[in-house]
């Protein structure tokens, strides 16, 4: 075996996250490279010098948070995640990108210790920090007290070109500035290669002024010099009003001498043979693969230690804090539990009144508000239409940071972003509203949160052709067939006041998948029972109405149309035809119930009519007919587009009877 050559040991630290990453990809034959080698003196900055974490209990509340927004590079992630001391041995970096390993290509939450969020579509890793920045800021505004700060870390990451070419990072930046998140720091790994080439082909843009135009403080430093780095993130860390962008020019693929700073070293293995010339050039022995030097690997590890002592002191700090001020410690252990208590569910009220649902959802908000302290939220500029105002709360604003209503403007990718991030800091529930149509704006972010099992919650009202004048450009037609496509994610859309106060209570005891409430502009009849704390809804449907006989047609409906079906069986049932009405709020809940249940729901055999004024896309599962909108809708008023398309009972009646009359 070859020794490596005489160098400064945060070279051969350096040097040994970047022969990790080479032989990660060559044994895959697959992943990035190019990053990890040349970000390499950026992570070894960060982490050895500045980052307060304790390998051995990666779920330490006051830790700060480290973000790979460029999750291509995951191999510089999973390097340093083993040599630091995380629960991934070696043995799985060797299995990088195989399956069944602990080292995805792309790093996934919940799979991977040490990993705080699921990273690999360009542009969430930033965006979504900046929830966890949020929630960081809120918690100690609300909790610390003077000699007491329980809640302080730093949120880090390190972005890309890519990053930065997506239009979510600067929906979310501008947001951050504005916001003066002064505890959210990204490296950004500036070396100007994309896949096509270099980035001049297509971004030319001045980086640092637009950050500076969006408020943040922006440093450009030579990337590939260590001390260069640590200063930079000092003065970072100094700076208390702006987040921050240290721009680091590196050389991607630093250390091949053929594809270093090309775009051939992006994507792609180098070959066994460039792999032995970039360990020679950089001092690497050729053997054993996956190299780690006992000197290298026992400075790593000092962050197992650092990081006992870091978590001691800060629960030594808590013990003081609970004993001065013990209501604030027991709500604040509540917090990062989750768990509030009952007193919230026994505040759930029923809903006795003709109310849209999106005014349904403001009331629930509302009533439990003082029993989650840490429940925010807020709207896309919406929050007046889509009634997320919590009452008696300031909003959070740079000087109202204990505000509870979030102002996410007219950001919703960053919004939805942003919730996310929120949730997964943990503290707090956090939730985002718009209007349904705008989903599409955002679908990127709600699949990452189903992805990785985070329970955000999204209120996304004017959700059908009952919205009315704002015509066919509001109007959501695909957009609920769409989001039930997304595998673990609970969209439920509510047939009145009752139901929505039980969907609030389904999303707060979620914790493994993210709720969407699709709401009405239009005031909907109370129909289902007020037992809001035990409403059938939890179980995704339910028969609401019984046949007056063995039922010879069901009709089935969601939200809004819910009282179409009961007046077109009240018709069905005067010509003769015992009808069952089945409301339908959420396929996800349903479809997790035992098969006799559903079975006795819907019995097969039975001839049934779904009725959504949607897309009829997916009904075919549970119906033979439907009451649907397959095209776009119309300018005019609510009542008059509904009937115009066929949401009447009469019409629905009509379309059942049909149904019962085909051979």
């Amino acid at each position: 075996m070859s020794a490596p050559a005489k160098t400064d040991l945060d070279t051969l630290c350096i040097n040994t996250i970047r022969g990790l990453a080479m032989d990660g990809v060559q044994a895959a034959n697959s992943g990035h490279p190019g990053l990890p080698m040349g970000a390499a003196p950026l992570a070894f900055a960060l982490w050895q010098r500045h980052l307060r974490h304790n390998p051995k209990n990666p779920k330490w509340f006051n830790r700060d948070r480290f973000i790979l927004s460029a999750g291509h590079g995951s191999m510089l992630l999973y390097s340093l995640l083993h040599l630091t001391g995380y629960d991934l041995p070696l043995s799985e970096l060797k299995q990088f990108r195989q399956l069944h390993s602990k080292t995805p290509g792309h790093p996934e939450y919940g799979h991977t210790v040490g990993v705080e969020m699921t990273t690999g579509p360009l542009g969430q890793g930033f965006a979504t920090s900046v929830g966890f920045a949020i929630a960081e800021k809120f918690l100690g505004a609300t909790f610390n007290k003077p000699g007491h700060e329980i809640i302080d870390h730093f949120t880090y990451g390190i972005c890309s070109d890519g990053d930065m070419m997506e239009g979510v990072s600067n929906e979310a930046a501008s947001l951050a500035g504005h916001l003066q998140l002064g505890k959210l720091i990204f490296l950004y790994d500036s070396n100007h290669i994309t896949i096509d080439g270099r980035t001049d082909i297509t971004f030319t843009e001045s980086v640092e002024m637009r950050f500076k135009a969006l408020d943040w403080q922006v440093q450009v430093i030579d990337g590939m010099n260590v001390d260069a780095v640590d200063r930079a993130l000092t003065e970072a860390e100094n700076e208390k009003t702006k987040p921050s962008l240290i721009i680091c020019r590196t050389i991607i693929g630093y250390g091949s001498p053929n594809k270093a700073d090309t775009p051939k070293v992006h994507g792609s293995a180098l070959g066994e043979a460039e792999v032995e010339l970039s360990k020679q050039s950089l001092g690497i022995p050729l053997e054993p693969k996956f190299y780690i030097s006992d000197e290298v690997l026992a400075e790593f590890r000092k962050a197992v230690d650092l990081g006992a002592e870091r978590e001691a002191e800060w629960r030594k700090k808590l013990a003081a804090y609970e004993a001065e001020y013990p209501e604030e410690a027991k709500t604040l252990r509540k917090a990062i539990t989750g768990e509030f208590g009952p007193e919230w569910v026994e505040a759930l009220p029923s809903i006795k009144e003709k109310i849209a649902s999106r005014a349904s959802s403001g009331i629930a908000i509302n009533a439990i508000a003082s029993y989650i302290p840490t429940l925010l939220g807020g709207s896309a500029d919406l929050a007046e239409s889509n009634n997320t105002h919590i009452k008696d709360c300031a909003d959070f604003q740079p000087d109202t940071p204990t505000g509870r209503n979030l102002n996410f403007g007219i950001r919703e990718h960053a919004m939805v972003a942003a919730v996310n991030g929120l949730t997964l800091h943990g503290g707090c529930r956090a939730y985002g509203a718009s209007f349904l149509i705008f989903t599409d704006y955002c679908r990127a972010s709600l699949r990452l949160a189903a992805l990785m099992g985070c329970p955000s919650i999204f209120l996304f009202t004017h959700d059908s052709i009952g919205l009315g004048e704002d015509g066919p450009t509001h109007q959501p037609i695909e957009q609920l067939a769409s989001l039930r496509a997304i595998p673990n994610f609970n969209l439920m859309r509510p047939a009145d006041g009752n139901e929505t106060v039980a969907c609030w209570k389904i999303a707060l005891q979620t914790h493994d998948h993210p709720c969407l409430m699709a709401l009405t502009r239009q005031g909907l009849p109370p129909l289902t029972p007020d037992d809001v704390q035990h409403h059938p809804a939890e179980k995704g449907a339910y028969v609401l109405q019984e046949a007056s006989g063995a039922a010879k047609l069901i009709l089935v409906a969601t939200g809004s149309e819910v009282s179409v079906a009961v007046g077109a069986k009240e018709i069905l049932e005067r010509e003769g035809i015992p009808t069952r009405v089945v409301s339908f709020p959420s396929w996800f809940l349903f479809e997790r119930q035992p098969k006799a249940y559903r079975e006795e729901v819907l019995p097969k055999g039975t001839p049934t009519v779904s009725i959504e004024a949607a897309t009829s896309f997916g009904w075919d599962r549970y119906a033979q007919a439907h009451v649907s909108i397959d095209h776009f809708g119309a300018s005019g008023n609510g009542e008059a587009v509904m009937k115009e398309f066929g949401f009447t009972a009469e019409n629905a009646a009509m379309v059942a009877k049909e149904l019962l009359e085909t051979p």
